[in-house]
């Protein structure tokens, strides 16, 4: 990483701004810095009924829709920020560069809404796609589970607790720079926590916080579907890609869990996007890591859909 890099953020990360005190402003701050300014798109308000209550999700049609592809995407943010709104350039370029009609979850948020909300929500949104998938004229096997950060660690829980619960199981889940761990102390067993915590945007202090809010409760951070490497059987998951940043604190961890799908017997591409840092994938989309990201991504697709023998 080049020196005057690497100075500014450190700068940037020296922030004494409590993420406990100020989320709120946090998510005022995401939306107003990322309002669409793009190309017109196609896309459709709708709302995934749960008993008596409304979760909204915003569909977007690619621009030329190549292919019946479906990706159900969970937004990252520490289970504590963002919405559809403010990753809307993210899945209007999703949808472009992949071709894939993208299904994206506005579930809810810590810390009025706790683990399991945000879960339940994306599981449920999840379920009811897979089991009516002709609501967007796709079959089960055209859907693709992705997310970001915390969006990743949700892809990842939304697809063990549907083999635990064997109503669907996803064939495909993208999990970009994912949390699956529950310890982002200094007593966590991963090195990226010590070596990149501290100067590189994400600081393991903001990662605690975001756990704080989000799963107050100490005997929940002991569930897989908020830690899946602390899954006993990870065995019968869909394929998996999983992309990390090299100064990333979660690097290691998404990885860990990448090798540990690859040792219950699935199928697994893990790739390590080189002088990256985490949050690389809501850059602009002419990005050099973006495009990167969106090669490979396309390159999982193509395999998983018989398209293409090898990955990039």
């Amino acid at each position: 990483m080049k020196r005057y890099r690497r100075i500014a953020l450190k700068i940037l990360s020296k922030s004494r701004r409590s993420l406990k005190k100020y989320y709120k402003a946090q998510r005022k701050f995401l939306n107003a810095v990322n309002i669409y300014i793009g190309p017109k798109y196609g896309l459709l308000d709708h709302k995934i009924m749960v008993g008596d209550r409304e979760i909204p999700v915003r569909i977007f049609r690619p621009i030329k829709n190549e292919n019946s592809g479906v990706m159900i995407f969970f937004h990252g943010g520490g289970w504590v920020t963002g919405n559809i709104d403010s990753y809307t350039n993210v899945c209007v370029n999703m949808a472009n560069q992949t071709g894939n009609t993208v299904v994206s979850v506005d579930y809810r948020l810590a810390p009025e809404y706790p683990f399991p909300c945000g879960l339940e929500d994306c599981y449920n949104v999840t379920r009811e796609f897979f089991q009516n998938p002709k609501l967007l004229n796709c079959k089960k096997s055209d859907i693709t589970l992705i997310g970001d950060s915390a969006g990743g660690n949700l892809a990842a829980a939304v697809s063990l607790m549907a083999r635990d619960k064997g109503e669907f199981l996803p064939s495909k889940q993208i999990l970009i720079y994912p949390a699956t761990y529950n310890d982002h102390t200094e007593n966590s067993p991963f090195p990226s926590i010590k070596e990149n915590g501290r100067d590189f945007l994400l600081t393991s202090r903001r990662i605690q916080d975001y756990m704080d809010l989000y799963a107050p409760n100490i005997e929940d951070r002991q569930s897989p579907y908020l830690a899946p490497l602390l899954a006993k059987d990870l065995s019968n998951q869909p394929a998996t890609l999983i992309i990390t940043a090299q100064y990333d604190p979660l690097r290691d961890e998404g990885e860990a869990y990448g090798m540990r799908l690859k040792e219950a017997g699935n199928k697994v591409k893990i790739y390590r996007m080189n002088d990256a840092v985490h949050g690389f994938f809501s850059l602009p989309w002419k990005s050099e890591f973006v495009v990167r990201t969106y090669a490979i991504i396309n390159s999982f697709l193509n395999v998983c859909n018989g398209k293409s023998e090898e990955l990039l």
